[in-house]
């Protein structure tokens, strides 16, 4: 059941207890059992009517559903029901736009109590305070649906806010160094020596694209973990990941990112490890991270290699320790503070409404306790009875509320009784003892109601708060994957070909205009990155791709082989695909010293395999710290059901190999 849908449940069990006390005193208090049968079914429509408007909030006929429940009530009034079933209409009224009318009705139970022989002012009070109950049940209710609904559309806000602040970030640097690229690329096509002016402007472009990914990176531990964990099994290492942290983090998150990648970088270096733990939890107002295997066989030789990690962890004010534990496993801890964060506050309306609400119905009882001690309403025992239906009430709220309601039913069902034979006790007859125990029923149900609404409203906002803090997260991790994926391969393309350019510009310089206007034509596609990474469509196609590859690669001096027999794919996988064979070429570009690449696709019913392999790795090389690309990647296709492995064979050769389900 949804929260709206819950709490109408509690707000019209409240009302339907109400009126039940009402159907229970019908036949004591009217004139036979017709006029009781009557008084009955009126009581009944009064419930309909109120249950109706709370089923329909801010319904078009407010004011002609309050008119027809006050006429069903006063029918039941007169048929000898209790003047406090105008609570009811009362309640309708300070819904509607005729709050105003709800005073006269107040005022004409009051009078009617009076002519019968009753205490008008202990009527008023009551009639009064059953109205600012349905009232506030209802308003309580509408706050729940309010809460609920906004809940998408401030996460929706949310994203464009930050994908606002992201733009207007990445445009500062980044744009305004493409805008040079590109215009010092233009005005070299006519003389290509110029090219040595745009070098520096592509490299500080590079480097504010891989500074601004690590920035937004930063937020969020899910990308080094996702990098560690594929850095890890393609090493053959068993591993698990366990997240216990609150995100963003902020710069906390870069200072664990960089414990997480040295510590696993160690484990593949060593070779020894079977088995890696990487756990993160919060407490205190720390962030702790903890990565544990079974490769180390002793503790200096562990914390040799973190060591530099260590001291940036503690000049930051964290704490870092990294030794052998009893079962000899090599542990490293690093916590350090979480920093500021956005505290999410109650819903003050809410609980401002529940909280009154809750001291009117104390004040109330007290009320009617000092009228009965002045001697207007029913002579003694009435003030023992009444105080005693009041303390019994409190108590069966706040064990509705305290306990679970399974658990709450034996000590309410006590409660209950325990006020049914107070008032035997007192000289009550059986009828006023039953009303006595279903009143402290009533009572109980009117605390749980206005206690357990006000929680629904704070929790939903709660929940509210961290799906938008958690979509601002994401949308800055999907900036950081942009930016390293898409715009960063781009301007590493560029600056290779500005190299070959200055190169070529004195021995061949119609091949360097060739290679200009390509320069000229990836700016325009890294502005476009620039966009994506901003938040807009980065018309990324698998093909595509394969084509920049040969170009870039060619560029390199590396043999490129294509092989592709995959089938026509949806634009969604297509991206993906693209993105990965893009990453996979600029690690080719980085990381080895290739001299042949083969990218090869293949289709297998709605099974797609793409597979980039290059002869460029030094079997004898240390291995370095893990990137955020193939955590990147591993993000990207586990989002459309696909998988990521990136192996090395021990000879020279590296393989990655994506696969990817498309619909088309």
């Amino acid at each position: 059941m949804s929260e709206s849908g819950r709490a109408r449940l509690i707000a019209g069990a409240v009302m339907a207890a109400f009126a039940g006390v009402h159907v229970l005193a019908a036949p004591s208090r009217t004139g036979g059992p017709v006029a009781a049968a009557a008084a009955a079914v009126l009581v009944l429509g009064v419930l309909a009517a109120a249950l109706a408007r709370l089923a329909r909030p801010r319904g078009p006929r407010t004011a002609a559903m309050a008119a027809a429940q006050a006429a069903l009530a006063y029918g039941a009034v007169a048929c000898g029901a209790s003047a406090g079933l105008l609570g009811f209409p009362t309640g309708t009224l300070l819904l509607s736009r005729g709050r105003a009318l709800a005073v006269p009705v107040v005022a004409t139970g009051a009078a009617i109590e009076a002519a019968r022989g009753g205490a008008p002012a202990d009527a008023a009070i009551t009639i009064g305070l059953m109205g600012l109950v349905v009232y506030g049940l209802v308003r309580l209710a509408e706050r729940v649906d309010d809460t609920a609904a906004a809940r998408l559309p401030l996460t929706m806000a949310a994203i464009e806010r930050e994908r606002l602040r992201i733009a207007a970030e990445l445009n500062r640097g980044l744009g305004e160094g493409l805008a040079a690229v590109t215009e010092g690329s233009r005005r070299a096509l006519d003389r290509p020596a110029e090219i040595d002016a745009v070098l520096p402007v592509a490299r500080r472009a590079l480097n504010d694209a891989r500074a601004a990914a690590a920035d937004f990176r930063s937020m969020s531990l899910a990308p080094e973990a996702a990098a560690a964990r594929a850095l890890l099994e393609a090493a053959g290492v068993r591993t698990d990941v366990r997240s216990g942290h609150r995100e963003p983090l902020g710069p906390a998150g870069a200072l664990l990112a960089l414990v997480l990648r040295e510590a696993v970088t160690d484990v593949v270096r060593e070779g020894r490890a079977e088995h890696c733990a990487i756990e993160t939890s919060e407490d205190g107002g720390l962030v702790r991270l903890r990565v544990t295997n079974d490769g180390v066989r002793t503790a200096a030789q562990g914390a040799k290699a973190l060591a530099p990690a260590a001291e940036r962890v503690r000049s930051a004010g964290g704490a870092f320790a990294a030794g052998l534990a009893a079962d000899g496993r090599f542990t490293v801890d690093a916590a350090v503070p979480a920093g500021e964060r956005p505290v999410a506050l109650p819903d003050r309306t809410a609980y401002r409404m529940s909280v009154t609400l809750l001291a009117t119905v104390v004040a109330a009882f007290v009320g009617k306790l000092l009228l009965q001690l002045s001697g207007e309403a029913a002579a003694w025992p009435g003030p023992v009875a009444t105080f005693g239906l009041g303390v019994t009430g409190l108590l069966a709220g706040v064990l509705l509320v305290a306990l679970p309601l399974r658990a709450a039913v034996l000590p309410v069902a006590a409660a209950m009784a325990a006020a049914g034979a107070a008032a035997h006790l007192l000289g009550h007859g059986a009828a006023a003892a039953g009303n006595a125990a279903v009143s402290t029923l009533v009572s109980g149900l009117v605390v749980y109601g206005l206690v357990k609404l006000a929680r629904s409203v704070r929790d939903l906002r709660a929940a509210g708060e961290e799906l938008a803090r958690a979509a601002t997260v994401q949308e800055r991790l999907r900036a950081a994957r942009d930016l390293h994926d898409l715009l960063g391969h781009t301007l590493a393309a560029i600056l290779l070909k500005c190299e070959l350019v200055r190169r070529l510009a004195a021995a061949d310089p119609a091949r360097a205009r060739a290679e200009l206007a390509e320069v000229v034509d990836m700016a325009a596609r890294a502005r476009a990155d620039l966009a994506a990474a901003a938040g807009g469509a980065a018309g990324l196609t698998l093909d595509g791709e394969v084509r920049s590859a040969r170009s870039v690669l060619g560029a390199a001096g590396v043999d490129v082989e294509t092989d592709l027999r995959h089938p026509e794919l949806d634009a969604a996988a297509s991206a993906v695909l693209g993105t990965v064979l893009r990453e996979a070429v600029t690690n080719v570009l980085r990381h080895s010293g290739a001299g042949r690449c083969a990218i090869a696709t293949a289709g297998d019913g709605a099974t797609v395999r793409l597979t980039v392999e290059n002869d460029g790795l030094d079997p004898r090389a240390p291995r370095t710290p893990p990137g955020s690309g193939l955590g990147n990647l591993a993000t990207r296709l586990a989002s459309h059901q696909g998988t990521l492995s990136a192996r090395a064979d021990g000879e020279g050769r590296f393989r990655l190999e994506a696969t990817i389900t498309s619909p088309a």
